[in-house]
Formats: structure tokens, C-alpha cells, sequence
């Protein structure tokens, strides 16, 4: 879903939101004085992270322990889908083309295997179905035009609610990153290139973005592996 704003200070001290972009070569990994936070540049990652995206979803709610990002691209028509369960090491599952009408927006969950995508231009609307999380599956349901409002009524079955389908405008923003872990002063590590969706993983600390050059990740190490250790079975 996205996210208008997004809070960083109790690790990296600001997150500001401007429009200036990082100069200079970016780097493999952008870490910030305090070692806390780790920045994945899109240009380091896989090119499945390079392409410019619409939007995304994280789910986090498998069954299998592990986390994947669907993201959106090519005007809808392709939905690359991401193991995003190691932070460090995002891989690539999937590439799924798409027969729909034009992009669209993730715009509500229906339960935890499935969410609601609203067609822009009142195209209406679909289901994505990840019960099978490594390989969903887009399912559309007669004239839907006007469906405003949707609830689950168990794991396959939904209530929907008519109501007129109105875009939300969006304006893409660039997200500046801003270490103020070092006291000689606050320092900008990284700036993700008009962003149109964005989404934080609570577990792990991990932010992605969204943007013109494709996938940035704002990692937490320490988190990920205090998560990580929580997910082990002890006997």
C-alpha cells in the first residue's frame, strides 16, 4: 500500500522528502556512520530490481517463513515477484505477464492470501490471488466497475460493496535519506528518484522504495538478524 509518510528517526535520526538528486558514482551499499542502516542502490541490485515499477505489495504472510514483494511493471502488464526474506539478498522468483487493461493500484487486502487491485481510468477491478505466494495468480470477476468497498467472508469468499471507483492522484517524489548518527553533522546518504509507492516491513526494518531507477531497499541489519534468530526453532 502506499505509505504518504514514512518514519526512520529512531534509527537513522531524519527522513526527509525533497527533490534534489545524489551526485557522484553510487556506491554497492551506502551505510550510514553509525553501521545501523544499509542503503541496496537499485544500480547493485538484480535487473529485475532495475525496472521502473508502478507499485508493489509486500506480503509477509506466506505460510512458508518467507516474504515476497510483487511488484508492478510495464504499464501492468508484467508483475516480477521478489524473495525479499533476506534483505541482503533479494532474488528473483518469478516473472508473470499479465493480461489486463491497463496499471493499477494494490488497493486492499482480502484476508491474507489475496488482494483487491483497482484498474486506474475506473477500468475496474481483479483479485490477485497468492495462496501459492511463489506463483499468484490474477482472477477477475465480471463487471466490477464500481466496486468501492470489499470484505472477506472467508478464505476464497468476498462482500462488495458498490460504490463509484475514483483515482487517487499521486505525484512521484524523490526520498532523500538523512544520517544523523554522526556528529559532525547530518549527512545524506542516498536520494531514491521519483518514488510512487513505498512499504515498510516491521520485522525486519526494512524499507522499499519504489522509484524511476527501480528498487531501492533501506536495510537494518541488526534487526534482520534479532528477526532472523526469533525464526529459528529451538528444541
Amino acid at each position: 500500500m502506499y505509505i504518504n509518510s514514512i518514519s526512520l528517526l529512531r534509527t537513522i535520526g531524519a527522513f526527509a522528502l525533497g527533490s534534489v538528486a545524489l551526485s557522484g558514482t553510487a556506491k554497492a551499499q551506502i551505510v550510514s556512520h553509525s553501521k545501523d542502516v544499509v542503503i541496496e542502490h537499485p544500480a547493485h541490485l538484480s535487473e529485475s530490481t532495475q525496472v521502473s515499477g508502478i507499485a508493489f505489495h509486500l506480503n509477509t504472510e506466506s505460510g512458508d517463513g518467507s516474504a515476497y514483494l510483487y511488484v508492478e511493471q510495464q504499464n501492468g502488464t508484467h508483475l516480477a515477484v521478489l524473495d525479499v526474506s533476506d534483505p541482503g539478498h533479494v532474488k528473483l522468483v518469478r516473472s508473470v505477464d499479465l493480461s489486463v487493461p491497463g496499471p493499477y493500484e494494490f488497493s486492499r487486502e482480502l484476508g491474507s492470501s489475496s488482494i483487491l487491485i483497482r484498474f486506474k481510468n475506473n477500468l475496474g477491478t481483479a483479485v490477485l490471488d497468492f495462496r501459492k505466494a511463489r506463483m499468484p495468480v490474477l482472477r477477475t470477476f465480471g463487471d466490477s466497475q464500481n466496486i468501492g468497498h470489499v470484505e472477506p467472508l472467508d478464505r476464497a469468499t468476498y462482500l462488495m460493496i458498490n460504490d463509484r471507483v475514483l483515482d487517487s492522484q499521486r505525484s512521484p517524489r524523490d526520498f532523500q535519506v538523512i544520517d544523523a548518527s554522526n556528529p559532525a553533522g547530518p549527512t545524506r546518504l542516498d536520494t531514491a528518484k521519483l518514488v510512487v509507492d513505498s512499504v515498510t516491513w516491521d520485522e525486519t526494518g526494512t524499507t522499499f522504495l519504489l522509484g524511476s531507477e527501480g528498487l531501492t531497499i533501506i536495510r537494518h541489519p541488526q534487526i534482520e538478524e534479532e528477526y532472523a534468530a526469533e525464526q529459528r526453532p529451538t528444541n
